[in-house]
């Protein structure tokens, strides 16, 4: 049996979110920037003989019975028609309900890992349209890199060298409360017609470009969106909350006394990511 240990899945900032529309059949037409960071979940991953795909987790966060690696594993083989199996350890660090993509990037490292584990050679283009089945997110994390995403999420243009985000550092603060996104999406009060913005005016200001349009929503939804955003602000940092959150984030532009933050919150410092850990994977060497 082949072990692979510590295979990490990278969580995304949302640097802005405007909704520019809606379609006919209710999915929202959005842009946004997704960006990578050092805050990541570990997988293991073990071949297994049989065709079985189990699950453990291996923290204190108890995972779905069918959780998005594990729909990502099965997805792959039933597309594939591999006979093998493997065994998919999950010790989770993302926060759920956070807007964080911790469940798309999982999914994403699972499709990643066992196209090598089962030696199945398939392009990242395979990767993407198994990935997108799963959810809108899973195929940017197959991507590899910081990017500008626009539609329902599924078109992805990888930012140029000209356009890229600088390296930078951020605290992430995951307040107690989560959030659902179909609670979001389905406010009458969530502003859906946002003008069209584009790649050259966010290049421009990279970090303090836009805005997140379900923000103000989720702030009426949640009280501690609001209230992790006023924390970030009595310590001198501009918040503005990821995705359909509940997680904000600001760029860490001094040291920031970020101790003793309230009881169930969990902060952290990051560092954006110029690529995905895992980036080239899809084509690189068998695991033999």
């Amino acid at each position: 049996m082949q072990l692979l240990y510590d295979v990490p899945a990278p969580a995304k900032l949302n640097l802005f979110l405007h909704i520019t529309g809606r379609r006919a059949d209710g999915y929202h037409l959005l842009q946004s920037v997704f960006m990578l960071i050092d805050w990541c979940d570990t997988l293991h991953f073990e071949r297994t003989a049989g065709s079985g795909i189990t699950r453990e987790d291996l923290g204190a966060t108890t995972l779905p019975d069918l959780d998005l690696s594990l729909r990502a594993a099965h997805a792959l083989q039933q597309a594939t028609g591999c006979k093998l199996g493997a065994h998919i350890g999950v010790l989770k660090s993302i926060p759920a309900q956070a807007g964080m993509g911790g469940g798309s990037s999982d999914a994403a490292t699972t499709l990643l890992a066992l196209n090598k584990l089962w030696n199945l050679e398939l392009p990242r283009s395979a990767l993407e349209t198994i990935g997108l089945s799963i959810g809108a997110d899973v195929p940017f994390f197959l991507r590899g890199s910081n990017a500008w995403v626009e539609g329902i999420g599924e078109t992805i243009t990888p930012l140029e060298k000209a356009q890229q985000i600088p390296q930078a550092r951020f605290v992430v603060v995951k307040p107690a409360a989560g959030l659902e996104t179909k609670a979001i999406f389905s406010s009458p009060n969530l502003k859906r017609d946002s003008d069209s913005a584009t790649i050259l005016g966010f290049a421009a200001a990279h970090f303090d470009f836009g805005r997140n349009d379900l923000q103000p929503v989720a702030q009426a939804l949640c009280p501690d969106v609001s209230e992790a955003i006023e924390w970030l602000r009595l310590r001198g940092l501009q918040g503005r909350m990821t995705g359909s959150g509940s997680a904000v984030f600001a760029q860490m532009s001094h040291d920031a006394d970020l101790r003793e933050p309230p009881q169930g919150w969990q902060v952290r410092e990051c560092a954006n990511l110029m690529v995905h850990p895992l980036a080239g994977w899809a084509l690189g060497e068998n695991l033999g």
